[in-house]
This record gives C-alpha cells, sequence and structure tokens, in this order.
C-alpha cells in the first residue's frame, strides 16, 4: 500500500518561519551545484557562502542562466584550497553548515577530519541517509552508506547514536534502531550479528541513549510486522524499525540507492558527528537531494546542533578567504 510522503514537507513548513542559515558550499563547480544554491536561495532556506574559483563559478553559472543573487563569494583557485577554507569558516563561525559542492568526498572528508582545525568531536563521523519512500511504512534513517567502509564494534557504536540524535532532532521522540544482518539470530560465522549483539547490550546498560536498539534483524523483520510474527521475532524493533544501521558501506550505499531510484524514494543525507552539519552530496544527486538536506541542516541548527549560531555576513563579493 503507497502512503502520501509528506515528512519533507511537514519540515518545511517547521522551517517556514526561521531565519536563513549561512551555508557554506564548497568547490561548487557542477550545473547540479550551482542549481542547487539558486534553489535554497529561493526557497530561504540559507544565505549561501559559494567557496572557490569565482570567476569558473560565475561562467558556469551564465552558460545555464543561474542567477546567483543572494549568495556570497569566496574566491580559492582549487577544489583542495576550498575544502580547506570551507573548514576553516566552520571551525571559526563564519558558516553555520557545510555542503559539499563537485569536489571529490576523498579530499572534502580528509579536511574535515583533520586533528588540527578541522570539525572532528569526541564521536566519530558518519552519514545518515532520511529516507522516505511510497512503499515504505514510515520515513527511515540508513546508516552508514557514505563514510566508514567497514566499521569496528566502537565505530558502529558511533553511528548507532548519531543516527538516533538525528532521529530525535527530526521529531522522532524514541526511534526504533534494527541493526541489521542476513539474519536475526546470533550466527559466530557473521561478525555483524556479534556486533548487534554487544551492541544491544551496551544499549540496555546506558552506553547508547535516546532509543530502543535492537538486532540482528534482517531488513525483512525489521520493516515489516507481518514478516516478523512469520518468523516468530518478537522483539519491540521488529517490523517497527525508523532507522536501520547496516553492516557497513556497500549495503548501505546499496539500499539507499535502491530505496531512491528504484523506490522512489524522496531522500536526504547528512554527516553526524561533526561540529556542525555536514551535507555530502554525490556528484549523482539531483537538485531535490540537496535541497531536502539542506533543510535537514538547517533543522539540525534550529534544534541547537552545532556552534553558536552564526551572523549573515555583510555583502562581499569575489572576498578572498577570510573576509566574508
Amino acid at each position: 500500500m503507497m502512503r502520501s510522503l509528506r515528512f519533507f514537507d511537514d519540515l518545511a513548513k517547521s522551517l517556514a518561519n526561521r531565519p536563513p542559515i549561512v551555508l557554506g558550499v564548497v568547490h561548487p563547480c557542477s550545473l547540479p551545484a550551482l542549481h542547487a544554491v539558486a534553489e535554497i536561495v529561493r526557497r530561504r532556506l540559507a544565505v549561501p557562502v559559494l567557496i572557490g574559483p569565482v570567476a569558473e563559478i560565475r561562467a558556469l553559472a551564465a552558460s545555464a542562466a543561474i542567477l546567483l543573487d543572494g549568495c556570497q563569494m569566496v574566491d580559492v583557485p582549487t577544489a583542495q584550497d576550498a575544502a580547506h577554507t570551507g573548514v576553516a569558516m566552520a571551525h571559526e563561525g563564519k558558516v553555520a553548515a557545510l555542503m559539499k559542492g563537485s569536489l571529490h568526498s576523498r579530499i572534502f572528508l580528509h579536511e574535515l577530519g583533520h586533528h588540527e582545525g578541522g570539525l572532528r568531536t569526541a564521536r566519530r563521523m558518519s552519514h545518515v541517509y532520511v529516507l522516505d519512500a511510497p512503499q515504505a511504512p514510515r520515513v527511515l534513517l540508513v546508516s552508514d552508506g557514505a563514510v566508514n567502509i567497514a566499521p569496528d564494534l566502537n565505530t558502529r557504536c558511533d553511528i548507532v547514536q548519531n543516527s538516533i540524535d538525528l532521529a530525535r532532532m527530526l521529531g522522532i521522540g524514541q526511534p526504533r534502531v534494527a541493526l541489521l544482518s542476513a539474519v536475526e539470530v546470533i550466527n559466530p560465522d557473521l561478525p555483524s550479528t556479534l556486533d548487534a549483539a554487544v551492541i544491544c547490550k551496551m544499549a540496555e546498560r546506558g552506553q547508547i541513549t535516546g532509543g530502543v536498539v535492537d538486532g540482528p534483524l534482517a531488513l525483512d523483520n525489521a520493516i515489516s510486522p507481518e514478516a516478523a510474527r512469520c518468523k516468530g521475532v518478537a522483539s519491540p524493533v521488529a517490523g517497527l524499525a525508523d532507522i536501520l544501521v547496516v553492516p557497513d558501506l556497500e549495503a548501505g550505499n546499496i539500499l539507499a540507492k535502491q530505496m531512491t531510484f528504484i523506490g522512489q524514494a524522496r531522500a536526504a543525507g547528512i554527516v553526524m558527528g561533526m561540529r556542525v552539519p555536514v551535507i555530502l552530496t554525490s556528484r549523482a544527486d539531483p537538485v531535490p537531494v540537496r535541497v531536502l538536506s539542506c533543510m535537514v541542516a538547517a533543522t539540525m541548527i534550529g534544534q541547537g546542533y552545532g556552534a553558536t549560531p552564526v551572523a549573515l555576513p555583510a555583502r562581499v563579493d569575489d572576498a578572498r578567504p577570510g573576509a566574508v
């Protein structure tokens, strides 16, 4: 049974009367990135600060008749410089959130993760997809499908806590977390089932807070009450999961892309565990994904996530690093 997709519409309504955030857009040297910037300005979600080669950005925008009115600009020559400058601006409180433009994720994540001058916290960084699909029973969060390739137990614990924190900021009061595997029983030959058992005990002892955690669960009995009944899975999470924590990056990436490209999900993505919200877009992400991700970042900031709110910068075009 298909359902109405209302989650992001409701999120937009909740942001309607809030002031725009200051968003650093790192190396926006592609048409999808610039179209998204224009739409973000149109919706008054953010004042974008475009960090990159200004002449190239302006020429690219002009080639597609994209208006960059309402944007600030910081002129730096390379993708590496843009990533370094964007992270420094976030570190100094000059922007409230960051969005990846068209540079390679490896460059961006390297700058984010610097011990000195980066945006690291005590928590490991992890990515969360927010997916609202017509065939899904509710909005689902999937983690981690973009940052941690083969997370160890400590990293998986932070992935779970980061996901819970985001779900609560998005209005899910006590999210149910399913630790996914291929089966719903402990199997020593499947490391993901052993990790799930340990993480559940940690949640039981208060080392993970804010949600209800269970696993291992297979995908079917995590989201389908009927599948859980058929398999005899008795769990407060089975059939009711809000958050799907996958065993590794490949599983998360495949699941999220299947939901978006085949399941027609409306999607957003955010990196958690940083000092500010970070939007890690893919080069294949269409404009709506980028805009909805900005909405998630703005919601997080409205809930007090990140540094002290940033005042809107003075109008400075073609500024050098640090001028905005």
